[in-house]
């Protein structure tokens, strides 16, 4: 029988796979932070204290989901494209172990609105990357509408992050530096392109990006009915 890794249930958010990222994290990605990279994280006073909420970064490296994990400190649930959980390797088995889940880019799916609504009953958090896959052009354009839905459908605000310094992957011990900034939330009261405008812009001021509006009609169809009978 085929996993779905579309569907996660609360009890799969346990304590062994929050022991598993925190061990990816503090053994794994903080001695290659600084070892090859001058890392920084800024912005730490806008984490939401006693709340949950969206954490949503750029997306320009492999390095980015547990750059957003050690800045912020907290288990979280990545969305991540469901074709790479299709190859069955190791990698597949580790992104399940570490809390990810598939999501289908091109349509916002009603399994996606019923993990977020499962991780709700957990400690988790909720990772995203709004523009979809690895852009390396420092330009934050053809933001992805869904990430603002799911704020709305789980009334959750969101936490818009900025990622710079590993657009380019280096090998040589503080050649480079990694600043993970953090703004302000943004409330899932607002209108979906209120939500989207307002983490474009914080994202490229904080990361000195260049930012291009997304237009309505560019962003992908989504039933709300659906979400909300979900």
């Amino acid at each position: 029988m085929t996993r779905n890794y579309a569907r996660r249930y609360a009890n799969e958010y346990n304590l062994f796979r929050m022991i598993y990222q925190i061990l990816w994290c503090v053994c794994v990605a903080i001695p290659i932070f600084w070892l090859f990279y001058k890392f920084e994280v800024k912005g730490r006073e806008n984490i939401p204290k006693g709340k949950k909420f969206i954490c949503a970064a750029n997306h320009i490296s492999y390095f980015d989901p547990f750059l957003v994990s050690v800045a912020v400190i907290k288990p979280i649930a990545y969305m991540a494209k469901k074709e790479l959980f299709e190859n069955g390797s190791f990698f597949t088995l580790n992104m399940d172990l570490l809390g990810a889940f598939a999501v289908n880019r091109q349509k916002l799916e009603v399994s996606t609105i019923k993990t977020v609504k499962e991780l709700a009953k957990t400690n988790w958090l909720l990772g995203i990357f709004p523009q979809g896959g690895i852009r390396k052009n420092h330009t934050i354009e053809k933001i992805n509408k869904g990430f603002a839905v799911v704020a709305k459908a789980a009334k959750w605000d969101i936490l818009p992050i900025s990622i710079t310094g590993c657009e380019k992957y280096n090998w040589i011990p503080f050649k480079s530096k990694v600043i993970v900034q953090i703004g302000k939330p943004i409330s899932h009261e607002l209108s979906e392109d209120e939500i989207i405008e307002q983490w474009g812009k914080q994202v490229a001021s904080m990361s000195h990006y260049h930012y291009i509006p997304t237009e309505s009609e560019h962003s992908e169809d989504i039933d709300h009915k659906e979400f909300a009978d979900a």
